[in-house]
């Protein structure tokens, strides 16, 4: 028992960095569990990359990594808690493109800046957003259902209003010109539901939770919205390769920490997390849910890419005439 004190103490001092005895002592107690705090239900591609990062990463540190789920407006309510919570690398964020970059454009009262409020630790996975549609749907290719949206107007679903596949329905609508009624659930169960259901047209989402439905015929996957084609539908053409380059959009996810955390702290959280991307238990398990390993080298890579990305989605909600509500 006192050997295996020492070492979860230990693991302790090599988490905080080398802090000082008195600063680990009052700010993170050496039995302290890291809490990874994410803004969705249980189920989804973010609760699936919490989990699957949360039991290796922890193993590599030596201290228990608990994520929680706190779900509601669109992730924000998860952001705030953490925004505001103790700067000492026990309570983290795990974000994604909506709640880190899109948000601050469409949600109105936003009450954290993802930029001002965090620090970057680690982006560590993607997913492609993928345009999909219900089979009884006369298109066989993006072209066709281009060309049906010129004639009439289709309706596509999303997980809600001002998220990332409601940009990317907008992204598309606007690149060509496209008749859409983008209809917002509240989920993306719901929205994959009634796609296949046959009560909306089309649906654009994370492929986590369209996989299955792509797989048994349910959904006829037409594009997906990144540079290059994923892994798990490799016969499905980008939509750059289709003639829609700007059609871009990747979910990704990264970690963040409370704005004021020990940089030797958020290094070595970085180390860990960047290192459990590569595990190729981990990457297995990632790729059961369509999701790849997406990390950068540096820290200031990722602040520069989470600038990046804001500025890239205020635009396009600009663009779009989505309004913050």
């Amino acid at each position: 028992m006192i050997k295996k004190l020492l070492v979860t103490a230990s693991a302790a001092v090599a988490l905080l960095g080398g802090l000082p005895a008195h600063a680990a002592s009052k700010d993170a107690p050496s039995n302290e569990p890291i809490r990874l705090v994410l803004g969705f239900a249980a189920g989804g591609s973010n609760d699936i990359v919490a989990r699957i990062f949360a039991h290796k990463a922890g193993d590599i540190l030596g201290t228990p990594i608990i994520v929680e789920n706190k779900p509601g407006a669109n992730g924000s309510i998860a952001s705030e808690y953490v925004a505001k919570a103790p700067a000492d690398g026990h309570t983290l964020l795990l974000g994604s493109a909506s709640t880190l970059a899109i948000n601050p454009h469409t949600v109105a009262g936003l009450r954290y800046d993802p930029l001002r409020d965090f620090v970057g630790v680690a982006r560590i996975a993607m997913t492609p957003e993928v345009i999909a549609i219900n089979p009884q749907v006369k298109a066989k290719t993006l072209a066709d259902f281009a060309a049906l949206a010129k004639q009439r107007t289709v309706s596509m679903a999303s997980s809600g209003y001002g998220g990332l596949p409601h940009l990317a329905i907008e992204l598309l609508k606007t690149s060509a010109g496209l008749k859409i009624n983008h209809i917002p659930y509240k989920g993306g169960a719901p929205a994959a539901t009634d796609t296949v259901g046959g009560h909306v047209d089309g649906i654009i989402m994370d492929l986590t939770p369209l996989q299955a439905f792509i797989k048994d015929g349910r959904l006829r996957a037409l594009a997906v919205a990144s540079k290059t084609r994923s892994t798990f539908l490799p016969d499905v053409p980008t939509t750059a390769e289709l003639g829609y380059p700007s059609v871009e959009a990747v979910n990704w996810f990264a970690i963040v920490a409370p704005k004021g955390t020990p940089a030797a702290v958020a290094d070595r959280l970085h180390a860990v997390f960047s290192q459990t991307a590569k595990d190729p238990g981990v990457m297995a398990q990632l790729g059961q849910s369509g999701i790849e390993p997406y990390t950068t080298q540096t820290r200031g890579e990722l602040t520069a890419f989470l600038k990046s990305e804001s500025e890239r989605w205020k635009a396009v909600a600009a663009a779009a005439g989505v309004e913050a509500h």
